[in-house]
């Protein structure tokens, strides 16, 4: 079986899978982290590997940036590969007044300034949650590896590159805690399903209100806490 953004062979892709935005995140989690690993897409360059880690069958797929980009993969791991615990491991900017660089945050729920989810809904409000069960779970392995961890809502953004920083910090005045860019469309798409679970877990990249910020290849191959709680989930 092909499909046109995945080309998976039936029962290449595990039922547990991490989502990383950038591929090259993907094939570092894939080298460092899992056994036997075995590449199973490169179409447009958005890799996917499955391996093991601890003895359970783990895939990392990489989704590109932003809601539009992530749906598409998310859509053909849960409807054609049948995944059933999909969690977002990636960067965030952090607005929140407590949230530090490189801290951890885990997102209980996902505010967006994006279309995309509300036009399911008839342009009305969805509010996108986490899965409990998983929350609760990585929030404990965090406070046992004695990761600086929060949890909290994060802003999906379809703007990378704001005029100002007002509409940003809007969002922080109401308790959110990372901007982001999927995901909002991660735990929207998962709550249609009653046997899917998802979770988002970032690490802070930068700090918009300060301006501090880390490297891109910080970013891909040292934020490597929130990969361990992920996988091991």
């Amino acid at each position: 079986m092909s499909h046109y953004h995945i080309e998976a062979p039936e029962g290449a892709v595990a039922e547990f899978v991490l989502l990383p935005g950038d591929p090259l995140r993907a094939k570092f989690i894939a080298e460092n982290f899992l056994e036997d690993a075995v590449q199973y897409n490169t179409v447009r360059g958005m890799l996917g590997f499955t391996g093991y880690y601890k003895g359970k069958k783990v895939s990392v797929q990489g989704t590109g940036m932003g809601m539009p980009s992530a749906g598409i993969y998310i859509h053909e791991l849960i409807n054609v590969y049948g995944c059933k615990k999909l969690v977002r491991i990636g960067s965030c900017g952090g607005i929140g007044r407590k949230v530090k660089l490189r801290d951890v945050i885990i997102g209980m729920s996902a505010c967006t300034n994006s279309k995309l989810v509300s036009r399911r809904f008839y342009g009305n409000t969805y509010a996108p949650t986490s899965s409990f069960e998983l929350l609760y779970k990585a929030y404990n392995l965090a406070i046992e590896k004695k990761v600086p961890v929060h949890v909290g809502s994060l802003l999906s953004s379809d703007n990378f590159y704001e005029d100002t920083e007002e509409d940003v910090m809007r969002w922080a005045e109401y308790g959110v805690l990372g901007v982001e860019m999927e995901a909002a469309e991660l735990l929207t798409q998962a709550a249609k399903y009653e046997d899917v679970q998802a979770l988002v877990i970032c690490t802070v990249s930068d700090l918009i209100p300060t301006g501090e910020v880390t490297t891109s290849q910080e970013r891909q191959e040292t934020f490597t806490q929130m990969m361990e709680i992920a996988l091991e989930l």
